[in-house]
């Protein structure tokens, strides 16, 4: 199944965010074509959690995993890590108290 360029998957979901008025921005722009893309959504109470695409064998789909947990400081750390690893990467931060990030809705896999 051919897949959607980065910048046009991340284009979309925020487009999908905001119309169901949940704040989110582009934090790190990575490749537009292949860039892997994590989400980070904070809570904006001090806690936070990032997700990045991953292919579940057993289902033989794509699914967002959850890489990391917690503290917002952690979670940044958690995603500089990253960054360092994988210039190329894309980071969109989602904002919102309830902790929506739309990762789970039908054509966000």
């Amino acid at each position: 199944m051919p897949r959607l360029s980065a910048e046009f998957w991340v284009r979309a979901y925020l487009r999908r965010l905001e119309l169901e008025l949940i704040p989110a921005f582009v934090v790190a722009r990575g490749d537009a074509t292949a860039g892997a893309i994590l989400v980070k959504c904070a809570t904006l109470d001090g806690q936070a959690a990032v997700f990045q695409r991953s292919f579940d064998f057993a289902r033989d789909e794509r699914v967002w995993m959850e890489l990391a947990a917690g503290p917002e400081a952690d979670v940044d750390r958690a995603i500089a890590a990253q960054r360092r690893s994988d210039p190329d990467l894309w980071v969109i931060e989602v904002e919102d108290r309830a902790g929506r990030h739309l990762l789970d809705a039908p054509g966000l896999e």
